[in-house]
């Protein structure tokens, strides 16, 4: 399947090798001093770092109805029999439940929360739509970890958005250690576009939502970027949260503490930079994980 002909491939991907290309696209849509809950400071500091941490998004009371509402899909049957649950290969716990925007109505008012979407129009300069939302519960004991990748490489190849005009929130639903798998991530890699080399296998998603595969760089592209970039690890209570760039340069660690690190993640896509075909694919991969429904979030 081949992308619409009218949309130009600004970052090619999974060829026969791997290629470094500047970034294309602003990094902030909006304007330097958009009103909303971001300061011009804040603002700069994104458009600098390609990310952007705040202490406390979200209150202890608010956390504490989020962690109810996570136990509880995470302890349905129901949920976890569903398609959209990832379970761990080896302890088969739950890792991940995704478009839980639309199984739980306790998280699509989270979603719907200026606190949260007004940050992702400021940063895009647009309406917004959820691309994917997911919580990513990464038990103790043993959780693999997320290994270094772009999102927007795999949302590109695989899902077919044209731009990089995307940005997600994780948000901490228990406290980000430096011992339990936390988020890390290159500072000012969201520049480059790293288009990985090798081909996309047909329903890649089923391998990759468990383990990265393809779209993975390479070492010696990894160690120029840290290089260049160093790698920032971020760690903070329950109830902060990390905005960052689709095409930042993160991934995390595997989780061998006695303590879970449960985030829940929203990804917010610009009304103007739908998707189309996939870009370097030959399927689209299903809805619930790359959203083919662009109803802006109000």
């Amino acid at each position: 399947m081949t992308t619409t002909a009218t949309v130009q491939d600004l970052y090619p991907t999974r060829g026969a090798t791997e290629v470094s290309v500047p970034r294309q696209d602003p990094v902030l849509w909006g304007a330097p001093d958009a009103p909303g809950p971001i300061t011009s400071d804040g603002l700069q500091s994104f458009e600098r770092d390609g990310f952007l941490a705040v202490e406390e998004l979200i209150g202890p009371d608010e956390v504490a109805v989020y962690r109810r509402e996570l136990d509880r899909l995470v302890a349905d049957p129901a949920v976890r029999a569903d398609e959209r649950s990832i379970v761990e290969p080896k302890s088969q716990e739950i890792r991940s439940v995704f478009e839980v925007h639309r199984i739980s109505e306790v998280f699509s008012r989270l979603v719907r929360d200026e606190r949260v979407v007004g940050r992702a129009r400021q940063i895009l300069g647009s309406d917004v739509y959820v691309h994917q939302s997911r919580i990513n519960v990464k038990p103790g004991f043993g959780a693999s970890g997320f290994y270094w990748h772009s999102d927007f490489e795999t949302w590109h190849a695989e899902d077919g958005l044209p731009n990089m005009r995307t940005v997600s929130v994780s948000i901490a639903l228990t406290e980000n250690l430096d011992t339990n798998g936390g988020l890390m991530i290159m500072p000012g890699s969201h520049r480059t576009f790293l288009g990985c080399a090798g081909a996309t296998p047909e329903d890649n998603y089923k391998k990759s939502l468990q383990m990265q595969d393809a779209g993975t760089p390479s070492d010696e592209a990894l160690t120029a970027l840290a290089d260049a970039h160093g790698i920032k690890l971020f760690t903070g209570r329950a109830g902060s949260a990390t905005w960052f760039d689709c095409n930042c340069m993160h991934g995390s660690g595997d989780n061998i503490t006695p303590y879970p690190r449960s985030n829940v993640f929203i990804v917010f896509n610009s009304v103007e930079n739908a998707a189309v075909e996939p870009f370097a694919a030959p399927v689209r991969r299903p809805d619930f994980i790359g959203a083919r429904d662009f109803t802006p979030v109000r």
